[in-house]
């Protein structure tokens, strides 16, 4: 049975795809381009992180393209000025719609490529709206019945913790995944909202973050 992946560079997506080939025949990563600052960092983050783990099972990576420039205008996403960084708050790296765009694109191309299951790896602790478990309920039934194909959306990760997900990869080559929405020559800023959440979240697992940032900050022991 095929399953659709979608893919980032992050933790949990790259941890995702090693779980679902203990189970799926077929894994297609599914990598979705908006057009934020950090995506040309992300994806060949994720090249090497396929390339490091590769199985007959994943599939050759896909890359749909959905440019959002006209949606979000000058956002910081976009343009990677005034991003959030490590003081901000979880709610301060908020998409609008952004788990709209990502589902929407991949369950269309899944109707196509009649794959019925399609995977992400959103985290309990996730505090936006287009990642509650009625959302993923409810746009799981709209696509359904929009499509008129069967898709299924699993999130095996909807009950855990970031530095929970690490400790379940802790064998894989997580020093190739990707978390940062304001990279500096291709690598971690590690000052940004996501670095600091990255580098906690490894602190709290107490395992070696292997990670090269640009600046790494002193987390509290």
């Amino acid at each position: 049975m095929p399953v659709a992946l979608l893919v980032s560079g992050g933790i949990e997506s790259a941890t995702l795809l090693w779980l679902l080939t203990q189970y799926f025949a077929q894994i297609y990563p599914v990598y979705v381009r908006l057009g934020l600052n950090w995506e040309n960092s992300e994806y060949q983050f994720l090249l090497q992180f396929l390339k490091a783990i590769k199985q007959p099972t994943i599939q050759p990576i896909t890359v749909l393209n959905s440019p959002a420039e006209n949606i979000y205008g000058n956002h910081w996403s976009i343009t990677g000025h005034n991003s959030p960084d490590a003081s901000t708050d979880d709610e301060a790296v908020y998409l609008p719609g952004r788990n709209l765009l990502l589902l929407t694109q991949t369950a269309i191309w899944c109707s196509l490529t009649q794959i019925p299951f399609m995977a992400l790896g959103s985290l309990g602790t996730n505090p936006f709206p287009d990642a509650s478990p009625k959302f993923f309920d409810q746009m799981q039934n709209t696509l359904t019945i929009g499509l008129n194909f069967n898709i299924s959306i699993l999130r095996p990760f909807d009950k855990m913790h970031k530095d929970e997900v690490i400790l379940l990869a802790k064998n894989l080559p997580l020093h190739l995944t990707f978390s940062c929405i304001q990279p500096i020559n291709g690598i971690h800023c590690g000052q940004c909202n996501k670095c600091a959440e990255r580098q906690k979240a490894f602190l709290k697992a107490a395992l070696e973050d292997q990670t090269i940032y640009d600046v790494k900050m002193a987390m509290p022991v």
